[in-house]
């Protein structure tokens, strides 16, 4: 070969190498077959975007109609990635790669192939771990498309069988499957609106004359759905929107990737979703209200980047005194089903004379985001609020009000208030102190100490704090069930008081109901450390009881038992039959532990299982196996 032919040649496998690359990005309809009944027809419990409590679903729930056991095939050529046993996620689970540079991963899976649960088996024995998870290299356990690689399950945090199928692409960025074209999935139904929101988006924002979301029930108006009323608005306001898709046959309520918002001019804000940064999922609960609502509007601290125009007021209305704008809002599903949701707003002055209801008996104080609402009842004693800011006041007038109540707003960017005097009542903020987004921040009193790191928080935190309870039961109120973290921030408790058992003793996070959550926490005197990824209430509780171990069937054949504990939660245990380790599985939704052995032999000697809880309390069955 000539110089210019190989430099030609070589010329020409970059080329090669650089579509590959670039192609790996994308998802090439026919690629990827079906993992469940190819070439049948199929029915999913979720889909990709989803909206989900406290995440984003980020693929595929195939129905196996309640029952485990379903095949599960290669969805292309390829070799395992990553394959893991786990009880927790998403439990037993196999991560093949693609030429194509994708990745697929198969979730909650009963049991891998056969020659894949041996593979791995052997390795758990050598590593004698119960749980486990392996990164391969490539062709170390090739797999061709369509071969049988797993059963269908219903293992880690899942609520009963299914399997969670994703495409990744070669950054192992979620991708939306429905993209590779599946014929199995079928969804003729446009997407469906539940609510269209009307919020405020700056300090003289008024939806309705006053700062307030105005929450509106679309109605049916042929094939698509309008609001009825016109809004009247004032400064700059946003639309939020609850909808869900339905697919053919299935009752679920599903998620759909697109989103777009026009006036009679033509587009102002698009947003679609169909591929997700692992690293920003959480960024979800930003881009959401109370994780149902998706917001139509720039957020400036989001870190998401398929917003078009990404700038700064993009989705935000503002409209001159008197002029109406007709707006639309269109939802499209992954099969291009269309759905129009139709609204008209009308701008309007601001005015400081606004019915609000009944007065509250005392004050009534909410937040959004920077902004403190106060709405209180009118007094013979006046209308003007001192606002105590460090060593300022601050006196302002009621932003709107009527003969029963007076409603004051605050920016808390101008200043934390210490005291406000609403000349009827004294009102004490329990605001700490404000947590810029995006940087390192630490926060100390005699009390507590709150320090988060450059990505905790999602946006500026305002932070709200109070303590409750008694010295020997002391309670933390920290931050608002509805604001939401993007990782853990880490607080320091100072409980001088508190005279229990330290060493089993620890932070639980305690629910509305009652119900406690472990945390943990380590002591240093009188202060317990811990991480939280969210906001709520928080106590001290002990946990001196052992773990019950109950058996179920334990002969020469397998050892099965129930394994509970009463608060903390099973930490870890570990099997040995005559000095050997051997394996144990669990299923912690039935909190069932048994044995594999690893080529089948019997069981035969002294045997023992030892479990620990979170609090480290160790509980321990002894018995002989013959």
């Amino acid at each position: 070969m000539s110089k210019l032919s190989k430099v030609a040649f070589f010329i020409v496998l970059i080329g090669l190498g650089y579509i590959s690359r670039a192609w790996g990005q994308e998802i090439q309809k026919g690629y990827f077959q079906s993992p469940v009944k190819p070439g049948v027809r199929n029915y999913l419990a979720g889909n990709f975007a989803e909206l989900r409590p406290n995440h984003f679903h980020t693929g595929l729930d195939y129905k196996f109609g309640g029952v485990e056991g379903e095949p599960i095939y290669a969805a292309a050529d390829g070799w395992v990635h990553r394959i893991k046993i786990s009880s927790f996620g998403y439990g037993n689970i196999i991560y093949l790669k693609h030429p194509s540079g994708h990745i697929t991963l198969y979730g909650h899976l009963r049991n891998f192939s056969p020659s894949l649960q041996a593979w791995m088996k052997k390795k758990m024995y050598e590593a004698k771990l119960n749980e486990l998870e392996v990164n391969l290299k490539e062709g170390e356990l090739p797999v061709k498309k369509g071969e049988l690689i797993a059963n269908g399950g219903n293992t880690g945090s899942s609520g009963g069988p299914h399997l969670h199928f994703e495409i990744r692409d070669s950054l192992d960025r979620a991708m939306d499957p429905l993209l590779a074209g599946y014929s199995e999935i079928l969804d003729r139904t446009p997407p469906i609106p539940q609510k269209i929101a009307i919020v405020p988006l700056e300090l003289d924002s008024r939806v309705n004359g006053k700062f307030q979301r105005v929450e509106l029930t679309p109605v049916l108006s042929g094939t698509n759905y309008r609001i009825p009323e016109t809004i009247q608005v004032s400064g700059k306001v946003g639309l939020e929107i609850q909808s869900y898709d339905k697919l053919d046959g299935a009752e679920n309520q599903n998620g759909f990737p697109k989103f777009e918002v026009l006036d009679d001019n033509g587009p102002l804000f698009k947003l679609v979703v169909d591929k997700m940064d692992f690293n920003f999922t959480r960024h979800f609960l930003l881009h959401t209200h109370l994780n149902r609502f998706t917001k139509l509007y720039h957020q400036k601290d989001l870190k998401f980047s398929f917003i078009t125009p990404n700038s700064a007021g993009t989705g935000a209305f503002e409209l001159e005194t008197g002029k109406k704008k007709n707006v639309q809002v269109k939802l499209v599903d992954a099969y291009n089903n269309t759905r129009i949701v139709q609204l008209s707003l009308t701008g309007a002055d601001l005015d400081s004379t606004r019915s609000d209801g009944a007065a509250p008996p005392k004050a009534q104080v909410s937040y959004y985001k920077n902004i403190m609402k106060i709405k209180v009842a009118q007094s013979s004693k006046g209308g003007l609020a001192k606002f105590e800011v460090g060593n300022t006041s601050y006196e302002i007038l009621p932003a709107y009000q009527d003969a029963a109540s007076r409603t004051y707003l605050w920016d808390l960017r101008f200043g934390i208030p210490k005291k406000i005097d609403l000349c009827s009542e004294i009102y004490t903020p329990d605001i700490i102190g404000h947590f810029p987004v995006d940087r390192e921040h630490l926060h100390a009193n005699s009390k507590l100490q709150i320090k988060t790191a450059s990505n905790s928080l999602l946006e500026d935190l305002y932070l709200r704090v109070s303590h409750a309870g008694t010295a020997t039961a002391p309670v933390l109120n920290l931050g608002e069930s509805s604001t939401y973290l993007w990782n853990p921030i880490e607080a320091t408790w100072d409980v001088t008081g508190f005279a229990g058992n330290k060493a089993k003793t620890q932070v639980y996070q305690r629910a509305a109901n009652g119900a406690l959550s472990y945390i943990g926490g380590e002591w240093t005197g009188n202060q317990i450390r811990f991480k939280t990824r969210n906001f709520g209430s928080f106590v001290l509780a002990e946990d001196a009881t052992k773990p019950s171990i109950s058996p179920i069937k334990v002969n020469g054949q397998s050892m099965r038992f129930t394994i509970k504990d009463n608060l903390s939660g099973i930490k870890s245990f570990e099997a040995f039959v005559n000095g050997e380790w051997v394996w144990m599985r669990y299923e912690h939704k039935q909190a069932v532990i048994w044995s594999e052995t690893l080529n089948g032999q019997a069981l035969k000697g002294p045997a023992i299982l030892r479990v620990t809880d979170q609090a480290g309390n160790v509980a321990e069955w002894r018995g002989t196996l013959n």
